[in-house]
């Protein structure tokens, strides 16, 4: 009887003893499933908050947008005409600031410019009275503005000849042969003391009013103080 009843006592004992066990077991695992929702619960909410942050970033660009002004922007302005002077003191105060803006352009230029400014309108006077005397075929006149040692090339730096005294010998002869002389520039450049004329030259051999021949030159002047130093031809 006693060994039954120890043997009932010992099955008890250690059905008390797995039971406890169990549960112990039982309960990490579900401390474990906790802690496993915890951290999956902030995942949660960063995803929900960041549609909000994007709304965000798009109103303050759209705000940003709407503040921009656009009401300089060129071309949106409408011209306004320029108001004409009524009267006849707004006239003169209207010539008078005109007269100002030139007077204070001129004083702009350099020393240099307006060296090379003075020199092109003397150089171009002079080439103008030497086509005078050249179409009245006047050889004094003509030669009065050539330099006593004038020199006379082709292009490129052919010489052919230099001073006064063959250029009379040269256009002497040609003045009385012909019974007209004609030179008519077509094109002029002019820097300083360098003036380039592409001239068209007609001349009559028999009758004066009869043209019979024509021909076109390229001729550069080289003028200094008041006279042709140096004639270049390109042919």
């Amino acid at each position: 009887m006693k060994p039954l009843f120890l043997a009932i006592s010992l099955l008890f004992s250690w059905q008390s003893f797995a039971s406890e066990e169990t549960t112990e077991q039982a309960e990490p695992q579900t401390s474990h499933e906790q802690k496993a929702e915890k951290k999956d619960v902030p995942s949660l909410e960063f995803i929900e908050e960041k549609p909000v942050t994007d709304q965000k970033v798009i109103s303050e660009s759209k705000k940003e947008v709407a503040e921009v002004d656009d009401s300089k922007v060129l071309g949106t302005q409408t011209p306004t005409p320029a108001e004409q002077p009524k009267t006849v003191e707004e006239k003169q105060q209207a010539v008078d600031e005109a007269e100002k803006a030139v007077k204070q352009a001129k004083e702009a230029l350099t020393a240099k410019q307006q060296e090379k400014a003075r020199q092109s309108r003397e150089s171009i006077a002079v080439i103008e009275q030497l086509i005078a005397a050249y179409n009245a075929r006047n050889i004094d006149a003509f030669i009065k503005m050539y330099d006593e040692n004038v020199e006379f090339y082709t292009f490129p730096n052919e010489l052919m000849f230099t001073g006064k005294e063959k250029l009379i010998a040269r256009y002497g002869i040609m003045f009385k042969k012909l019974k007209c002389i004609k030179s008519s520039p077509i094109k002029r450049i002019v820097h300083g003391n360098i003036v380039i004329d592409h001239e068209l030259s007609e001349t009559c051999s028999q009758d004066p009013k009869v043209v019979d021949k024509r021909a076109e030159f390229v001729t550069s002047y080289k003028i200094e103080n008041g006279k042709i130093t140096k004639v270049l031809f390109f042919r």
